[in-house]
C-alpha cells in the first residue's frame, strides 16, 4: 500500500511545542486541552494567528519537538513490511529546512527525503491511506481516511464522514494491518 501520513500532531508533537512556546513568550498558560479549534488563537484571545506561528521560526523551536509516542516505530515497521510510506505535509516554506532536520530526519531517518511532500491541498495526493489530525485534509480525498484524535477533533463525527478515529500509533497499525 502507499502510506501517506501528516507530520504534524501525527507523527511529531508540534501543539505541544506550539503552546509550550506560546506560553512562555507571552506569559499564558493554556494547555493542550484548550486549543479546541483548528485555529490556536481561540487558546489565546488577544493574539494574532502571526504572533503564535512565528514562534516556528525562532532559533531552537524545532529541536524540541518530539515524536509522537510509537511513530517512528509505526512508520518504520510499515516500511519493513513493503508498504512506501510518504510524508505529506503543509508546512510554510520558512519552516521547511528547521521541521525537517529539527524532527524528521533526527527521528525517522529511515524516511528519505524523496518521500516528502510538501503541498496545502493533501487532495490532489494519491495514496491508499491518509493519516491525519486534521479534518480539512482527509475531507474529499481519494483515499482511506484515518484520523488521530486531537483536542480540536474530538468532537468531530469521524464515523460519519467516512473516517476510521484512532487514539494512538498502536491502533493506527491494527487498522493498516488489517486493511492489508
Amino acid at each position: 500500500m502507499t502510506i501517506l501520513v501528516d507530520m504534524d500532531d501525527t507523527m511529531e508533537l508540534l501543539l505541544e511545542a506550539m503552546v509550550r512556546s506560546t506560553n512562555r513568550k507571552y506569559h499564558r498558560n493554556a494547555s493542550v486541552d484548550d486549543v479546541t479549534d483548528w485555529d490556536m488563537v481561540c487558546a489565546y484571545p488577544g493574539l494574532t494567528k502571526r504572533q503564535i506561528l512565528d514562534s516556528m521560526c525562532e532559533n531552537g523551536f524545532w529541536d524540541d519537538i518530539r515524536p509522537v509516542p510509537g511513530a517512528p516505530e509505526a512508520l518504520k515497521h510499515f516500511m519493513d513490511e513493503g508498504h512506501d510510506v510518504y510524508v505529506v505535509t503543509a508546512t510554510e516554506f520558512a519552516h521547511i529546512k528547521g521541521k525537517m532536520e529539527g524532527v524528521l530526519f533526527r527521528y525517522f531517518p529511515f524516511i528519505p527525503w524523496d518521500h516528502v511532500i510538501i503541498t496545502s491541498k493533501k487532495q490532489m495526493i494519491r495514496g491508499d491511506v491518509l493519516i491525519d489530525d486534521g479534518v480539512h485534509n482527509l475531507e474529499g480525498g481519494a483515499y482511506k481516511k484515518i484520523l488521530i484524535t486531537a483536542p480540536y477533533n474530538k468532537d468531530y463525527d469521524a464515523e460519519g464522514n467516512g473516517m476510521i478515529r484512532v487514539h494512538s500509533w498502536d491502533e493506527i497499525v491494527s487498522v493498516i494491518d488489517a486493511m492489508e
